[in-house]
């Protein structure tokens, strides 16, 4: 059988680390990613966040064989059948528990977004519980979103593809990057109970105009003015270009970690302090635009600055154009490229299907055996192209066909 399997699919460094995992899971193909901070003085190797991730694939999927070199810098991944929650496959009661470790420097949007990538093609439900010392529910200074930007502007995209139903994702304790940007304390919960067998081919090619604006501010650990002080810049900003914005406000006090001194137990620390705001706008055709912005761990931010920067960033991916978003465009494009085989077309600004981020995909899903991209200029819009995706028709193997 071993001689029969594939040769893997060979790549080098970190990068993209999460989406080649994701990718490889997807479509059933090993991996070998070699190079991982070879040159690294202190810390070679997979990080504390790669190999959380590592864990959780091995947990939603049966079969998996994961093979980590001793110095921690080649990794081949054979991916087995995307199980979900299923009984015996890590799930105790339904739900698979997920600690994350305190060194993480990732926020949780790290996991879900692969996470949620992978859900519809499982064989039953993921219901996956994020807890521990490192989940980070706001955005971080790594570039991660929040775990509300991916409820409100990565999870609604999953409609168009047909995925609608049972799809849920709470936030049971909120945090902010501790002590040097690492860990948290926070609490996440994932529900995704719509499985399909192919998702629905899509056609998104007008990107509306803005017709509402919502957001939420958070805060743990610290006054719940911070909170209306960037509410009332963020709004002094964007009131002029809609009516129609509401931003929420969170408060939450900072979670606890219990003491490491084996001398004594019973002393506890806060962490995950801070504050931060998340806003998404939705246009007159339903496609949706995110800004995130976070204080930093090291403080000295004030509130009505980071207001106005995530105000300014919103704006910002609104003027990229196209009718998806950076943040979500991997996520569309993977799903066009897993739907039936049928040319899907989504219309994307070219700023965004510039970056080094989609590029890399583009050429990473072609390694993989997917079909390559097709654009033109998009009619009507000097700045934006339209992308043509046949489908791969592979989808859910693991779903019973009745």
């Amino acid at each position: 059988m071993s001689d029969n399997a594939p040769p893997p699919i060979r790549f080098t460094t970190q990068k993209a680390f999460a989406s080649r995992l994701t990718l490889a899971t997807l479509t059933g193909r090993p991996i070998h990613i070699s190079q991982i901070r070879p040159s690294s003085p202190t810390s070679p190797g997979l990080a504390p966040h790669e190999i959380s991730l590592l864990r959780l694939l091995e947990a939603v999927t049966n079969g998996s064989i994961i093979e980590i070199s001793y110095t921690g810098t080649i990794l081949v991944y054979r991916p087995g059948l995307i199980t979900g929650s299923a009984p015996g496959s890590g799930a105790s009661g339904g739900v698979i528990r997920h600690e994350i470790a305190a060194a993480c420097t990732r926020g949780v949007s790290y996991f879900l977004i692969p996470l949620c990538l992978l859900a519809p093609f499982s064989k039953v439900p993921i219901n996956v519980l994020f807890t521990g010392p490192g989940v980070i529910t706001s955005a971080t200074p790594a570039g991660d979103v929040s775990a509300d930007t991916v409820r409100t502007a990565i999870l609604p995209l999953y409609a168009r593809f047909g995925i609608s139903s049972n799809i849920e994702l709470r936030v049971l304790r909120r945090s902010n990057p501790g002590s040097r940007g690492k860990g948290g304390a926070g609490e996440i919960q994932l529900v995704f109970g719509h499985q399909v067998r192919l998702p629905k081919t899509l056609h998104l090619l007008n990107g509306g105009r803005i017709k509402r604006i919502r957001g939420v501010a958070y805060c743990t650990g610290v006054p719940a003015s911070n909170n209306a002080r960037m509410i009332e810049a963020a709004r002094g900003i964007l009131n002029p270009m809609t009516v129609d914005t509401y931003i929420f406000s969170d408060v939450s006090a900072a979670p606890y970690l219990v003491s490491k001194d084996k001398t004594n137990f019973n002393v506890k620390s806060k962490t995950g302090i801070g504050f931060g705001l998340s806003l998404v706008a939705e246009s007159s055709t339903g496609c949706l635009y995110s800004a995130d912005v976070v204080s930093p761990p090291s403080g000295g931010v004030p509130p009505e600055d980071l207001g106005q920067q995530c105000a300014h960033q919103l704006l910002e991916s609104v003027a990229a154009g196209g009718a998806v978003s950076l943040v979500a465009a991997p996520t569309v494009l993977a799903l066009m490229a897993m739907s039936s085989e049928d040319v899907g077309r989504v219309q994307i600004g070219k700023d965004v299907i510039s970056t080094e981020q989609i590029v890399g995909l583009g050429r990473d899903m072609k390694a993989f055996g997917m079909s390559g991209w097709c654009f033109r200029e998009a009619t009507g819009v000097e700045n934006d192209v339209v992308v043509s995706v046949v489908g791969r028709g592979v989808g859910n193997v693991g779903r019973k066909i009745t």
